[in-house]
C-alpha cells in the first residue's frame, strides 16, 4: 500500500491545498483492476518520493470526495496540480502512461 491515504477529511488540506504535485489513486478493496495497479502506484511513489505526493482513496469509505470529482469508474487515477486536477486516468494503466502525466504536470 501507499503510505499516503486521503480521506474526505483530509483532501482539502493535503491535496487542494498542497502547494506540490499529487496524484490520488481511486479505488476500492474488491476492484480487480485497482489491485494491479497499486504496485505500480507504490513504485512511482518511491520514484518521485519527495517531488510528488502520491497516494490512495478508498472511494467506498470516501464516497462525498469521489462524488465531487464524478469518479464513476475505479480505478482512476488523479493528477492535482495547484489544487485542480490536470489529468484523470481512468482504468488500469501501464507505468509509462502514469508517468507521462505526471511528466507533463511537472513541466
Amino acid at each position: 500500500m501507499s503510505d499516503v491515504t486521503f480521506t474526505d477529511k483530509n483532501f482539502k488540506q493535503d491535496v487542494l491545498a498542497n502547494k506540490q504535485l499529487v496524484v490520488v489513486d481511486f479505488w476500492a478493496p474488491w476492484c480487480g483492476p485497482c489491485k494491479m495497479v497499486t504496485p505500480i502506484i507504490e513504485e512511482l511513489a518511491k520514484e518521485y518520493e519527495g517531488k510528488v505526493v502520491i497516494g490512495k482513496m478508498n472511494v467506498d469509505e470516501n464516497q462525498e470526495t469521489a462524488g465531487n470529482f464524478n469518479v464513476m469508474s475505479i480505478p482512476t487515477v488523479m493528477v492535482f496540480k495547484s489544487g485542480q486536477p490536470v489529468a484523470s486516468l481512468i482504468g488500469a494503466q501501464g507505468k509509462e502512461t502514469y508517468k507521462k502525466a505526471i511528466t507533463e504536470a511537472l513541466a
